[in-house]
């Protein structure tokens, strides 16, 4: 009589635990748009929420410590004038953060260290390329200030949003809508899904299509697909008869699946979060109330299924921290905040530890916030991995840093018309070089002084109310 061997695993004893009452985020109206994102972004300093909004598209930008019941006045940041779908943290500026909209925009945020007083109203940067609703926003892992969007348009554009310039356009490779997209580690490749049910890996510098697979799942409902550390292509998606699946594929040999496992007969679409440094993937139904995970191994099945993270109420979209973002010191590996119709609420997922030792196998070294490249290197052919960092001592943020954005000069582009230039024009394009870093330092000073002026201004409103209080 054969006994079963149990798979050795340290992650096999995971399991999810939601936040106290009192570290939730109260009284949030989260968006009722029928889009399939997450609605929320969320990295080491701030939680970002697509919120309603009347007239327009808004999120709200709260500080992570800020728990509790939020003001109905809380400031948001609005500019849009359509519903947003989709935002993303600058994965090398924690203050930077990227929303797509229904009105066919990205807009780039400088989101302030102090609570602002009244809505953000100002991007950075609004980039306009698409023809159609943008859905779809993922900045590249390890170049600085690069960008990528995807529309309704069926065309991916990958931006500098230093300049403000389309760096690469990819419209002639999705013939219908784009459902999902997503970078490999070092940013050389994109995995897409899309509504044709062709899961495709696409060179974007060369715009060439790597390989592809015609109906990774059967059904028509729409796939999702996550690079793995292993350099496989992790799918969730529908079979024939609306049963949800997954599948793990090697872009090498994309006739036969490494692995395929039906789920179940929800219709809610299935957002995999992907941890590179544990090779765990936690699938989240939009609707379900349950985050189920998995571990990715070389040996078969290949995907193992860990355990099931349960509650009462179906979640409306999710967030999830970078690893540098958890607290190591309670060997959590993975956190991530759910929405409800009207709150956010934290779920931690821990690996139980006896030893209160930082522990290395939990935490090998991760991608930190300083980038590997500069978009025009990244653009010239180079790739590099991410710069990584440890976790031993805990995470602590950089201080506030400002993205600047160049706008380039047109004309200062054109070749000259003469078979030389003369004195007069160079000392005119110096003048004019001067003159803007003068306007430049002059609107930062402006800049800074309002910036005082308003926490000024907070500080005596809060006083003043302390004054009422006490008058009371």
């Amino acid at each position: 009589m054969s006994r079963r061997v149990v798979r050795q695993s340290k992650f096999r004893h995971v399991f999810g635990q939601a936040a106290k009452a009192d570290q939730a985020y109260e009284d949030i109206r989260v968006s009722k748009v029928t889009w399939d994102s997450s609605f929320c972004a969320v990295n080491p300093k701030f939680l970002a929420i697509i919120v309603e909004a009347g007239g327009g598209g808004a999120f709200i930008v709260l500080p992570l410590a800020k728990t509790g019941r939020v003001d109905k006045n809380y400031p948001l940041v609005t500019g849009h004038t359509a519903p947003v779908l989709d935002i993303d943290w600058c994965p090398h500026n924690d203050n930077v953060i990227a929303s797509a909209s229904d009105d066919t925009t990205i807009m780039v945020w400088q989101i302030p260290d102090y609570t602002p007083v009244r809505n953000i109203t100002e991007p950075i940067i609004t980039l306009e390329g698409h023809s159609k609703r943008v859905g779809i926003l993922s900045w590249h892992p390890t170049a600085r200030n690069v960008l990528l969007s995807a529309g309704g348009d069926n065309v991916i554009i990958i931006w500098n949003v230093g300049t403000g310039e389309v760096l690469l356009s990819l419209d002639e490779v999705h013939p219908d809508v784009i459902h999902s997209v997503c970078w490999n580690s070092n940013g050389s490749l994109l995995a897409t899904t899309c509504k044709d049910k062709t899961l495709r890996i696409i060179d974007p510098r060369k715009g060439q299509v790597v390989a592809e697979r015609f109906a990774a799942h059967e059904g028509m409902r729409p796939m999702r697909a996550v690079f793995t550390r292993q350099g496989h292509i992790f799918t969730t998606g529908f079979t024939r008869m609306s049963q949800r699946e997954l599948g793990l594929w090697d872009p090498n040999n994309f006739e036969e699946p490494v692995a395929l496992q039906e789920m179940d007969t929800s219709n809610g679409v299935l957002l995999p979060f992907y941890d590179p440094d544990s090779s765990i993937v936690y699938l989240c139904g939009k609707g379900d109330s349950s985050i189920r995970y998995f571990e990715i191994t070389d040996e078969p099945p290949f995907v193992h299924y860990l355990n099931t993270f349960s509650s009462k109420e179906p979640q409306r979209g999710m967030g999830f921290m970078p690893k540098r973002g958890l607290d190591v010191s309670k060997c959590e590996i993975a956190r991530f905040y759910k929405l409800h119709e009207r709150k956010c609420e934290p779920i931690i997922m821990t690996v139980p530890r006896k030893s209160d030792l930082f522990q290395d196998d939990l935490y090998p070294d991760t991608p930190g916030p300083e980038p590997a490249l500069e978009a025009d290197e990244w653009l010239s052919g180079q790739d590099a991995e991410p710069v990584l960092i440890s976790l031993r001592d805990g995470y602590v943020p950089p201080k506030h840093r400002e993205l600047r954005v160049t706008k380039r000069n047109v004309l200062d582009v054109r070749p000259p018309t003469g078979p030389r230039r003369s004195q007069s024009a160079s000392d005119a394009s110096l003048s004019q070089q001067h003159t803007l870093e003068t306007l430049l330092e002059e609107i930062k000073a402006l800049r800074e002084r309002v910036q005082a002026q308003e926490q000024r201004i907070t500080a005596l409103e809060n006083m003043l109310c302390e004054l009422v209080d006490g008058t009371d």
